[in-house]
């Protein structure tokens, strides 16, 4: 079993509001981009913050008041990695100074990484494999988007995110639910920039293949399709029903998706918490954000269940509850 013990995050000093887009293109409103996204302003990395340089920032926070001599296991997710190799956990651990004897790894997953990455904790910690596990996600997207793209830079935002996940007898052991379709795999992708070749590019726009492509309506409707179904899965696994639920926290894609889906499943709106306005996407960092954020407003109280779904990019999707 386990617990979220820390959360905290970090943001680029750099803000891209609305009103800096409008100046961009003239033809969009910084209220009817707010309207449509639900976003005001995000974060943007600077060309020397990397993902590296914002998880040790945000993993210093955590540090304030946490061991870090506690830390036996790293888990790092990002799609923005400083190099392909070495992997980027393995650097963290030395600028961070924890201990050596201890694990580190990354993956590879965007939307769905948070849920994953804790679903990956549980298991080391029932495996006896760690006890004190540092899970980051860590992302800049922004990095990949083409400056003229002004649907992607809308939505966008860099954040890191570190959370301490440790083993705990007396936690409720929640389920979890995950999901994969490869098939989708092109709505949402950065061709160029790995070691395929032979690709096509994309027909919608002239943008370069090393930027982000994503085709929207396809996302939308992949979400629409598959996420009112992992809701009913996670609850009915967990034997739960959706009065057990005192939040539910989805990825933070966009305010227009998620009350959609709000409405699809019938959450009432009490229970249901939207918190992008200030940063945008961070893509794997969205609800650990959201749930820190909750914290320090006092929504979330000590006792408080809530179901958490991630999904997106890949496609993957994961869902999973947890009692705070």
């Amino acid at each position: 079993m386990i617990k979220v013990s820390k959360i905290e995050y970090y943001l680029p000093e750099k803000v891209l509001t609305n009103e800096d887009l409008e100046k961009e293109f003239p033809e969009w409103s910084s209220d009817r981009i707010h309207e449509k996204v639900g976003i005001r302003q995000r974060h943007i990395s600077s060309d020397s913050e990397t993902v590296l340089e914002l998880a040790v920032k945000s993993s210093e926070k955590i540090f304030e008041n946490y061991d870090r001599n506690k830390v036996d296991f790293i888990l790092f997710c990002t799609q923005s990695p400083d190099y392909f190799l070495p992997t980027t956990a393995c650097i963290l651990q030395d600028r961070l100074g924890l201990r050596r004897n201890i694990g580190a790894m990354d993956f590879n997953l965007g939307c769905s990484g948070f849920v994953y990455g804790l679903a990956f904790a549980k298991g080391l910690a029932a495996a006896g494999i760690a006890k004190s596990i540092l899970l980051i996600t860590s992302e800049t997207y922004t990095k990949h988007i083409n400056p003229k793209d002004k649907a992607n830079r809308s939505i966008f935002g860099d954040a890191s995110a570190s959370v301490i996940v440790e083993k705990d007898e007396n936690a409720e052991g929640y389920q979890f639910c995950l999901g994969t379709d490869g098939s989708g795999a092109e709505n949402l992708i950065v061709k160029k920039g790995a070691f395929k070749k032979d690709f096509e590019l994309n027909p919608e726009n002239d943008f370069e293949p090393e930027n982000l492509y994503m085709n929207g309506p396809e996302i939308f409707n992949f979400t629409i399709e598959n996420i009112p179904g992992l809701v009913k899965e996670t609850l009915e696994t967990n034997g739960l029903t959706m009065d057990d639920i005192d939040h539910f926290v989805f990825h933070q894609a966009n305010s227009f998706m998620l009350n959609y889906l709000r409405k699809k499943t019938k959450i009432p709106a009490e229970k249901f918490y939207i918190d992008m306005e200030n940063t945008g996407n961070t893509v794997s960092a969205t609800i650990p954000i959201a749930l820190k954020n909750m914290m320090d407003k006092g929504m979330l109280k000590e006792g408080d269940r809530v179901l958490m779904a991630g999904f997106g990019v890949g496609y993957s999707w994961g869902a999973t509850v947890m009692k705070f």
